[in-house]
C-alpha cells in the first residue's frame, strides 16, 4: 500500500509540478502540501483522473500554529473508493486570505467549510452561504482557535424577568485556583497524616 502512495506521489508531482509540494506517506495515507490558490485544481483533477478517482470527500478541518505567520493549516481528507486509497491535501492560510472555496468540485464541501469558519475564522471565497455552523447568532470569536480563551467572551441564561434568553459578559464567580502539582504525600512535613490515630486505635484493638 505504502509503495501505491509513493507512486501516486511521484504522479502527482510529475502531472502537476506547480500545484503539489511535498507529499509524505503516513499512518496509510498520502499528505501533499499545495498553495490555497491551486486547490480546486488539484482537487479536481483528484477527482476526475482516471488513475485517481478520489470521488469522496471525507472531510475539510483545520489546524491552528499561531507563531506562524500564516497559521492555520486547511485540511482536505479524500478517499478514492475505486482505488481503496486515502489522500490528504493541507494548504497553509492566515487570518486575512480567504480560501477558494472547492464547493464546485464537491457539493459536500459546504457544510465543512462552514464549521472551518464557524470554529476557526478562515473564510472562503464564492462559498454560496458562509454562516456559523455550530455556534449561536452573535456568538464571538471561534472557538477552536489556539488564543480563543475557556471561559469564552459571553455567557447565556434565561432571564424570568425579561422572559427571554440573554447574552452578558463572562463573569466567573471564583478566581481560577493556581496548582502547584506538588503529591499531597511528597507535600506534607509532618510525620503523621490525619486518620493515622484510627489505624493506631484500630491496631490496639485487634491486639486486645
Amino acid at each position: 500500500m505504502d509503495q501505491a502512495l509513493r507512486d501516486l506521489a511521484s504522479y502527482l508531482a510529475d502531472a502537476l509540478p506547480n500545484e503539489v509540494g511535498s507529499g509524505e506517506v503516513a499512518h496509510g495515507e498520502l499528505i501533499v502540501t499545495t498553495q490555497r490558490s491551486a486547490l480546486i485544481k488539484l482537487l479536481t483533477f483528484l477527482r476526475d483522473d482516471t488513475n485517481c478517482q478520489f470521488k469522496v470527500l471525507i472531510d475539510v478541518t483545520a489546524v491552528d500554529y499561531p507563531e506562524r505567520d500564516e497559521r492555520f493549516d486547511i485540511v482536505y481528507n479524500l478517499l478514492s473508493v475505486r482505488l481503496n486509497q486515502r489522500i490528504r491535501i493541507k494548504a497553509p492560510t492566515d487570518e486575512t486570505n480567504p480560501v477558494p472555496s472547492v464547493t464546485t468540485v464537491f457539493s459536500t464541501a459546504a457544510w465543512f467549510e462552514r464549521e472551518v469558519w464557524d470554529m476557526y475564522g478562515v473564510l472562503f471565497t464564492d462559498h454560496p452561504d458562509l454562516r456559523r455552523l455550530l455556534t449561536d447568532y452573535g456568538f464571538e470569536g471561534h472557538p477552536l482557535r489556539k488564543d480563543f480563551p475557556l471561559s469564552g467572551y459571553v455567557e447565556v441564561r434565561y432571564d424570568a424577568e425579561q422572559k427571554r434568553v440573554v447574552y452578558e459578559p463572562v463573569k466567573l464567580t471564583q478566581e481560577y485556583r493556581s496548582f502547584d502539582f506538588v503529591s499531597p504525600w511528597e507535600g506534607m512535613t509532618i510525620e503523621r497524616l490525619p486518620g493515622d490515630e484510627k489505624a493506631d486505635a484500630d491496631a490496639d484493638e485487634g491486639e486486645s
